[in-house]
């Protein structure tokens, strides 16, 4: 059960995530390419037959107005724990010492559960394991 609704939905996120994080500190793009050749990607190695979101900033002044709700609904509330957060952290405050206390997308593959009526119920950073979210997601369904 798990894999027929999370296989499509991490297809589709690993072919447009893509967090552009531009506030004078760093600044990268997840998938290279073009939207066609995403598309194509997507389409050859996932079997996506939906159509894509184009790449956009997820962060900052351009940043695509879902993304700034997402965000407003469910702040940054930290890593976890582990290695990896322990790494994201680091990593993160090296850069910018009051990352915590801003509520933006830190890193690709944060994840927002959104219910039936619109609601954003969680959110999931790049340190929780997709199978680690599939009882949120069943919960709602």
């Amino acid at each position: 059960m798990i894999k027929r609704f999370l296989a499509p939905i991490f297809a589709a996120l690993f072919c447009i995530v893509s967090c552009n994080v531009s506030d004078g500190f760093y600044s990268f793009k997840a998938e290279p390419g073009t939207y066609g050749e995403i598309a194509e990607f997507c389409t050859k190695n996932f079997g996506v037959t939906f159509p894509l979101m184009a790449k956009s900033d997820v962060n900052g002044e351009n940043a695509q107005p879902v993304f700034k709700w997402l965000y407003a609904q469910k702040p940054f509330a930290g890593f976890g724990e582990g290695a990896t957060a322990e790494f994201m952290n680091s990593m993160l405050a090296a850069a910018d010492p009051d990352y915590a206390s801003n509520p933006d997308i830190k890193w690709n593959f944060t994840k927002f559960l959104i219910d039936r009526k619109g609601n954003v119920t969680a959110r999931f950073e790049p340190t929780v394991a997709p199978a680690d979210i599939a009882g949120a997601i069943e919960d709602l369904l």
